[in-house]
């Protein structure tokens, strides 16, 4: 069963300063593995939380991709204030992606999972846009009694996740950002 979509009305939590604590930009960008030439796609991508940092550190584009077209004229309006001319919005689901094959080096989906009915589609579509070379990092609830984030029943459980991920052609490596959130590091399993 998917969450609820988190709603734009309430976009402004989205960037309260608390956040970098629970989500580390510095360590994403790190994960992420920038060398400043990606085409980079943010997949939920709100108003722009990552969105922004991650345009500045590549030459290239960025693609936001939200469902709510709301969070995507915010991250629009945060854009122009800094001075960003390299983001690209697409509003759409994540279940279908309309990219070419082999669209993206790398890719961003934090806490957007566990809100998609289609997760396997949405997967299949991660994995065919991605290119053979790229990196997908994954940002999720821990399936914990924490008072931040969404009800625990539909906080996905990393294993479940992982598994879903292999299935369609990833290999994954995993870690914690903090005791109630963890991330994948997921490449195109590489064919000999």
């Amino acid at each position: 069963m998917a969450g609820e979509l988190f709603s734009y009305q309430k976009a402004d939590q989205l960037l309260n300063p608390e956040r970098e604590e629970l989500v580390p930009i510095d360590q994403v960008i790190d994960l992420l593995n920038l060398q400043g030439n990606e085409k980079v796609i943010d997949l939920g991508a709100g108003n722009g939380y990552l969105t922004i940092p991650i345009a500045k550190k590549t030459d290239d584009r960025v693609v936001a991709v939200d469902i709510q077209q709301e969070m995507l004229e915010e991250l629009a309006d945060r854009a122009v204030e800094q001075g960003l001319e390299n983001i690209d919005r697409m509003p759409s689901g994540i279940d279908y992606l309309n990219f070419p094959d082999n669209s993206f080096q790398r890719g961003v989906a934090a806490f957007v999972f566990y809100e998609v009915n289609e997760l396997e589609q949405a997967l299949q579509e991660i994995h065919r846009v991605i290119s053979e070379e790229g990196r997908l990092l994954i940002i999720e609830w821990e399936k914990s009694n924490h008072e931040e984030g969404p009800p625990l029943d539909v906080r996905l459980p990393k294993e479940a996740l992982q598994e879903k991920l292999e299935s369609v052609g990833f290999s994954v490596s995993n870690g914690n950002l903090n005791s109630n959130i963890y991330y994948m590091v997921v490449e195109k399993v590489k064919h000999l």
